[in-house]
């Protein structure tokens, strides 16, 4: 979690360099990038690490609509984790471990545009699909676990803030941080022992690696 705070610290000095100084030079024309860009999408929360998929468009200099796919762990904010003499990391009472794999669909618009310079690309994004939400339980072991798995469907989505950076036209990199919300459609999922939740939000920081085509 420190290492998601220093992350947010460092944002507001990437926007003061990527703005442009005064009317020192001519506006430059905005950059076009190429209307296509596929990656994997790094996932980080106090839930752990989580991996993901994208594709998106580009239909305008303010708008890109995207698919994205993720799959990442989430964690009751009751959870209390230590390790036993051996190493071993236990939690107490919790009673399954719960994966989160969204399917989304949405836009990212971009912010400032004509202020700042084309290495720094801020963009509000929103996303919204459906959840499968998997349950395995917690004292079998990791793998094995899966035999016993229970699956549950959400519907739901996200909201964000993010920037690509860079004015390369083949690569993409970009930061955000999103925060999903998922509303099961029936049932309810046992994170910790007795303590059943049927809707789950998550706060995640996300860095976006990829090719523009």
């Amino acid at each position: 979690m420190k290492n998601i705070l220093r992350i947010l610290l460092l944002i507001p000095f990437l926007f003061s360099y990527g703005q442009k100084i005064g009317e020192i030079a001519p506006e430059k024309p905005l950059t076009i990038f190429p209307s296509n860009s596929w990656g994997v999408d790094l996932i980080f929360s106090d839930g752990g690490f989580g991996l993901g998929t994208f594709f998106r468009k580009n239909y305008s200099t303010k708008i890109d609509g995207f698919i994205d796919l993720s799959i990442a762990e989430s964690k009751n904010e009751r959870e209390f984790e230590y390790f036993d003499y051996f190493g071993r990391s236990i939690v107490v009472g919790k009673e399954n471990r719960v994966f989160l794999l969204p399917i989304n669909i949405g836009i990212h618009y971009r912010l400032f545009e004509k202020e700042l310079s084309d290495n720094l690309r801020p963009h509000l994004i929103l996303g919204i699909g459906p959840t499968v939400i998997i349950s395995t339980p917690y004292k079998e072991e990791f793998f094995s676990s899966f035999k016993y798995a229970k699956s549950f469907v959400a519907a739901g989505g996200y909201i964000g803030f993010g920037a690509d950076f860079g004015t390369s036209k083949d690569n993409l990199v970009g930061l955000s941080m999103r925060y999903y919300y998922m509303k099961f459609l029936s049932g309810e999922v046992e994170h910790l022992r007795g303590r059943f939740k049927n809707e789950i939000g998550a706060f995640y920081i996300t860095l976006t690696i990829g090719m523009m085509y």
